[in-house]
């Protein structure tokens, strides 16, 4: 199956209202055999998010490196091909960047969560609501009209 084929069929499903979750996330209904059903806080979870965030981070700022080692030497001559590989080139640069910062940012909230920082669910909401107003995402581009 190639990936827009994939891609398409994920996107009907979630049009038509499907049930989606993380392939390693408990069952909807609470799942993990506790009974409750209630959703459990495990501060070593919020703890190895932190760590593999961070990691990700790092991937990312990695990945800009090789981005730009990659760029070197294609200055734009004019030529309409290499000016819109110039501009795909920043455009790319930046959405890293800006996905690199996300991600370090985010850790700080992952991390006082998975040490018992935050006195509630509120809490530690309010803790991403901050991520959130700071990096915005950026709006679709080209394709099928947003569908």
């Amino acid at each position: 199956m190639t990936f827009d084929t994939e891609w398409a069929g994920l996107k009907q499903q979630a049009a038509a209202g499907a049930d989606m979750r993380l392939a390693s996330a408990a069952p909807t209904d609470g799942g993990g055999g506790g009974g409750s059903g209630d959703l459990k806080s495990d501060q070593a979870v919020w703890s190895r998010a932190s760590k593999d965030l961070g990691g990700l981070s790092t991937s990312v700022k990695t990945a800009v490196s090789a981005l730009e080692t990659g760029q070197k030497g294609a200055a734009p001559t004019g030529v309409e091909s290499a000016t819109a590989q110039a501009e795909l080139y920043q455009s790319w640069k930046t959405y890293l960047e800006n996905l690199a910062g996300k991600c370090a940012a985010l850790r700080g909230p992952l991390e006082k969560a998975g040490q018992g920082q935050y006195e509630n669910d509120e809490a530690i909401r309010g803790g991403f609501d901050q991520i959130g107003a700071q990096y915005k995402d950026t709006p679709a581009t080209g394709g099928d009209g947003g569908r």
